[in-house]
């Protein structure tokens, strides 16, 4: 077991090699992410182009979605009982394997929708395994003064890969019969536990162990509930995540309505956002260290209500694509020093369920928010929507610290991950 893993402060001192090691193990997630990209993307294509069915498409977002928020609920236990790194390593590899048997299934001419949905929620599922266990190993890895600096790289990296993975998954799905595509996912996801494979890092040592798994269960769920810091934390995340479901899922409809439905003005739109992704994350990891990481998250959460206002006020199609990039750059604004925070702050043997439960507002928010202004997008014009959305956006974060927990959560964060360097652990509130 790793004793030093379980200090609240990891030094440099402790991990001599930790920039080859944390290299490695970035380099081995992007390669293992470009790969489930590629197929995300060309199972969403094929879906839609072999079936033209709004419900077929629906259902791929369900089987997407709703597993991955359910075993999060899990997988943050087993992220703090368990060692980290194989819990990584042992759900990409049950990813491969499924991807290679789908795969292997499509090219003998089975092609039942059925058999792809299953393949998505157990995709879905080692998803829910890996976001908690990926988010509690890198404190492990990192010393705690560069852990904003290597969340923002990761930030950028992940970002870079939104630029190039549809073009690398649209000239596949092109040229090759969607089960030879699988294949990519599979080779990719080799390489990656390979990779994390020569990364030393053990198993976090806690000061108690829990009687079973549904005990840790209850113990992380009251932790998070009487932690005034990450509380409010989950609780901003919720709300901006969902409110965030307009202008992510419906400014391409807006594009299409509003400013002509040709494909080079959509692929700009996406690549307006992803520049704007990889820019400001490449920023924050460079000098957002030097930066107060509250004001961070709240002038970030901030400028999301404004910029979805503006979105739908744009008079035309450029000032359009500026909003959006400037859209893209406050996603890295707003949730690299959230992560940042929870790692410098959340004891390490607690953090693999502070993660499953933000794993859990991801996979749920979105889709909860869609469920909301996609009909309201039929009922009134995209642009009245994204204004109603961006109001709330503002109206919410105004609140978040006007609120007397709020304040206490301000004030909690500050003590802790005020100053660029600070760490330790918070006092319960």
């Amino acid at each position: 077991m790793d004793s030093r893993a379980a200090s609240p402060e990891l030094d440099a001192a402790d991990r001599p090699h930790w920039r080859r090691d944390v290299a490695v193990f970035l380099s081995g997630q992007a390669v293992s992410l470009f790969g489930s990209m590629i197929v995300q993307y060309a199972v969403m294509w094929y879906i839609t182009l072999t079936t033209k069915d709004g419900v077929a498409v629906a259902m791929s977002a369900v089987f997407g979605f709703l597993p991955q928020a359910i075993i999060s609920i899990f997988g943050g236990v087993w992220a703090d009982r368990h060692n980290r790194k194989l819990l990584i390593m042992g759900s990409d590899a049950v990813i491969a394997l499924t991807t290679l048997v789908l795969a292997l299934l499509m090219l003998s001419g089975r092609t039942d929708l059925w058999l792809i949905f299953c393949a998505l929620a157990v995709r879905s599922a080692g998803a829910g395994i890996q976001t908690p266990a990926v988010g509690a190993l890198i404190p492990q890895l990192v010393p705690t003064t560069h852990l904003m600096t290597i969340n923002g790289l990761n930030q950028s990296i992940q970002s870079g890969l939104m630029l190039i993975g549809p073009a690398v998954a649209a000239l596949l799905y092109s040229v090759l019969p969607i089960g030879a595509v699988f294949f990519v996912d599979v080779g990719t996801a080799i390489i990656g536990i390979g990779l994390l494979a020569l990364v030393p890092v053990g198993k976090v040592a806690r000061s108690s162990e829990a009687v079973s798994y549904f005990g840790d269960l209850v113990e992380g769920a009251r932790y998070a509930a009487g932690h005034g810091l990450v509380r409010w934390l989950l609780g901003l995340n919720a709300v901006v995540m969902v409110l965030a479901a307009a202008p992510s899922y419906l400014t391409p409809l807006m594009v299409a309505n509003t400013f002509g439905d040709e494909v080079w003005k959509l692929t700009v739109l996406e690549l307006s956002f992803s520049v704007g992704m990889l820019i400001a994350g490449a920023t924050v990891g460079l000098w957002g260290a030097r930066l107060d990481r509250i004001r961070l998250i709240f002038g970030s959460a901030i400028a999301f209500g404004i910029l979805s206002i503006a979105l739908g006020l744009s008079p035309n199609l450029w000032v359009f694509y500026v909003f959006m990039f400037l859209t893209g750059a406050v996603v890295p604004a707003f949730s690299t020093p959230s992560m940042t925070v929870l790692q410098e702050s959340v004891e390490p043997e607690r953090q693999g369920r502070v993660f499953g439960l933000f794993g859990i507002v991801s996979a749920v928010a979105m889709p909860l928010g869609m469920a909301v202004f996609g009909p309201l997008a039929e009922v009134w014009s995209v642009q009245v929507v994204l204004v109603l959305a961006g109001v709330a956006t503002f109206a919410a974060a105004v609140l978040a610290v006007s609120l007397p927990v709020g304040r206490a959560a301000l004030r909690e964060a500050r003590a802790v991950a005020g100053g660029p360097s600070t760490g330790g652990t918070p006092t319960q509130a």
